[in-house]
This record gives structure tokens, C-alpha cells and sequence, in this order.
């Protein structure tokens, strides 16, 4: 059957069709709607929501820690026991600690309140580990977990070893100028007395070699 004699079948057969078609083709395609409205951050998160947005669309450096990130990321309180085997996976998923969705290598708890850790910043210099040069000390010991990253890169598939630690606290500083007073930067390190008590020098200083 030729085409001519077909279409001509058709429109004998199925005349509604055929006249509904042409305006189906022109009507406008249509969208399912999609809700876009969504909830704000909390206040206490606000600033975790923030710097998620700086993270992926910043192309400077990287904000300097605040007081309140601090305070939120790194400073604990009595809860889960320190040597819980599951307690860095637990809290860094908790405290949303990452950068640019990917697991971070290495993390700090310190069981301690922040302006303890703050007044470390204006106690005497010390070397730190992995090649910083300076790192300031605390003169006391500190209970604290230092997580190691064991499994996968992105979130939320992170898994940490937790090792607890008793130790002396080394962090790095930063000046801000709106409080004018240093704060803590960085947790360098939490060292365990015991594997480190050789290395006090004559007038005190601690020391860790190389």
C-alpha cells in the first residue's frame, strides 16, 4: 500500500485522533513542579552552611578557624566513652567535619574548655610535627581522641581508627583582629608523655625530634 492510500485510510478510520494530534504537538511541554523552597539552617548551624558554599565556590584561601568552629569541631564534653571504638566515625559525621565532601586525613577531640585551649596560644614555642616549625605547648595534659582516616575518601562512606590520648596538646595560632587576641588555628598534635619524657631540655623545653 502506497503511503498516499495509507494516510487516506487512516483519516477515514481515525478521524479524531488524527485532528487531536496536531494540537498535542503544539501545546507547550509541561514541567512537573518542583518544590524549591527549603528550610534554613539553624543558627547554630548557620555558619557550618556558610562555609559549605565557601568550600565549593571560593577560589581563595581557606577561611581561618573561628571561635564558634572551634568550639563546635574540635572541643568535646562527657558523653561516649573516649576509647569507644566507633568514636571519631561517630563525631566527625556528627560535627560535619570535611572539606569539599571529602574525608578529612586526620582529626582532634580535645576533652578540654576553649579558653583553656586559647591561653596555649600565648605559652612558649615548640617544633611540631609533619615540618611546621612552631607550634605552642600546653603546660598540662590534656585527654583527648586523634582519629585516623582507614576507609574511603568522600563522605559519608568515612571511617576512622580512634586512638585516646593523655597528653600535652600542640596547636598553631592565628591573630584576629576583631578580637583583637590570638586564637587557636590548628591542633598539631596530641603527645602521649610516656613515648616523649627524654626530650625535655635543660631549661624545660619540650622538644620533639625530628
Amino acid at each position: 500500500m502506497s503511503a498516499g492510500k495509507m494516510m487516506r485510510t487512516l483519516i477515514t478510520t481515525h478521524p479524531l485522533p488524527l485532528l487531536l494530534l496536531p494540537q498535542q504537538l503544539l501545546q507547550p511541554v509541561q514541567f512537573q513542579e518542583v518544590d524549591t523552597d527549603f528550610d534554613f539552617p539553624e543558627e547554630d548551624k548557620k555558619e557550618d552552611f556558610e562555609e559549605y558554599l565557601e568550600q565549593f565556590f571560593s577560589t581563595g584561601p581557606t577561611r581561618p578557624p573561628t571561635k564558634e568552629k572551634v568550639k563546635r569541631r574540635v572541643l568535646i564534653e562527657s558523653g561516649m566513652p573516649l576509647n569507644h571504638i566507633e568514636y571519631c566515625t561517630h563525631e566527625i559525621m556528627g560535627k560535619n567535619v570535611y572539606y569539599k565532601h571529602h574525608c578529612v586525613a586526620e582529626h582532634y577531640f580535645l576533652l578540654m574548655q576553649y579558653d583553656e585551649l586559647q591561653k596555649i596560644c600565648y605559652n612558649r614555642f615548640v617544633p611540631c610535627k609533619n615540618g611546621i616549625r612552631k607550634c605552642n605547648r600546653s603546660k598540662g595534659l590534656v585527654e583527648g581522641v586523634y582519629c585516623n582516616l582507614t576507609e574511603a575518601f568522600e563522605i559519608p562512606a568515612c571511617k576512622y581508627e580512634s586512638l585516646y590520648r593523655k597528653g600535652y596538646v600542640l596547636i598553631t595560632c592565628s591573630w584576629q583582629n576583631e578580637m583583637q587576641k590570638l586564637i587557636p588555628h590548628t591542633i598539631n598534635d596530641l603527645v602521649e608523655p610516656p613515648e616523649h619524657r627524654s626530650f625535655l631540655s635543660e631549661d624545660g623545653v619540650f622538644v620533639i625530634p625530628p
